[in-house]
């Protein structure tokens, strides 16, 4: 599955416990990411400063569904469980 353009649910609803530019302590679930410019487009991605954590994320249906509403209520079930 190619990633939605502007979708921006897994740079929301994970949780990333590496210090992260702008994140010092990290970014917890549920918060947007501080990274994302006003397109949802991550600033960092391709970079040295890119966590392990997004680099291991892959837009898939199984957590990712139809559009982006569903990509939060499936990250959000996966997070409570």
């Amino acid at each position: 599955m190619i990633c939605r353009k502007g979708c921006a649910a897994c740079c929301i609803f994970i949780d990333i416990s590496m210090s992260i530019p702008n994140h010092p302590n990290g970014k917890p679930f549920g918060v947007r990411c501080k990274n994302l410019d006003e397109n949802n487009a991550c600033t960092i991605h391709g970079t040295k400063d890119y966590p392990k954590t997004c680099q291991g994320f892959q837009a898939e249906k199984e957590f990712c569904g139809d559009n982006s509403e569903e990509a939060k209520s499936i990250l959000t079930k996966l997070y409570q469980e």
